[in-house]
């Protein structure tokens, strides 16, 4: 066979390929479907960047060269399309007198954002219908919402009151934008919020 007649060989070694695969879009997308595919397999508490990147094919690396750290790759896997710990951070800082009317101003008007509130919502429907959807954010708001929220509360059962709260969130998507009861459907978020308010500082702060 002649050099020309030669086909064109691949990476002598793929199994061991290392480093950036070429075209970081393609590496991306390799990399979620293997993460959303371990995170499934193994839950969010016990997946790891490492294995992550070897279903990927790729050093654990340059997953945290692409995503950070593996909350952050589960949060692209999922599509969340906002940081959830972004909640936790706003509603901890500043006057705990004050937590319960940031945490619901904070929610009402990250849902008034057409695409947050289509993304949450198909995130909720799924978690409601699929086993193990609702597995995947059992762990993640377990180990990086209510954890947080509850170290930061001097109070008793701290855990069960920041559940309560996310309880309250949920359902209260559900009644407003799922099943559109009236008239918490049509109500403004000026209506809503000074009655969610004492509810969710309630939760987080009541005998403190």
């Amino acid at each position: 066979m002649t050099s020309a007649e030669q086909p064109a060989t691949p990476d002598p070694t793929p199994r061991k390929r290392t480093g950036r695969r070429p075209g970081s879009a393609d590496t991306r997308r390799t990399v979620l479907e293997a993460a959303r595919a371990e995170f499934a397999a193994r839950g969010y508490e016990r997946a790891s960047m490492r294995a992550i990147g070897r279903v990927a094919g790729v050093d654990a690396a340059l997953l945290h060269h692409y995503f950070g750290t593996k909350d952050q790759l589960f949060l692209a896997a999922l599509e969340l399309p906002v940081d959830p710990r972004a909640v936790v951070a706003h509603a901890l800082a500043g006057d705990r007198a004050t937590v319960g009317e940031r945490v619901a101003g904070f929610v009402l008007t990250l849902w008034e954002q057409p695409g947050v509130l289509d993304r949450m919502l198909a995130l909720i429907r799924a978690a409601a219908t699929a086993e193990q959807v609702a597995q995947l954010m059992r762990g993640f708001v377990t180990v990086e919402l209510i954890a947080r929220i509850a170290a930061e509360l001097d109070v008793e059962q701290p855990e069960l009151r920041a559940e309560l709260m996310f309880s309250q969130i949920v359902g209260l998507a559900m009644a407003r934008y799922v099943v559109k009861v009236e008239p918490l459907a049509s109500a403004t978020r000026e209506e809503l919020l000074p009655l969610l308010a004492p509810t969710f500082q309630n939760y987080l702060t009541a005998g403190a």
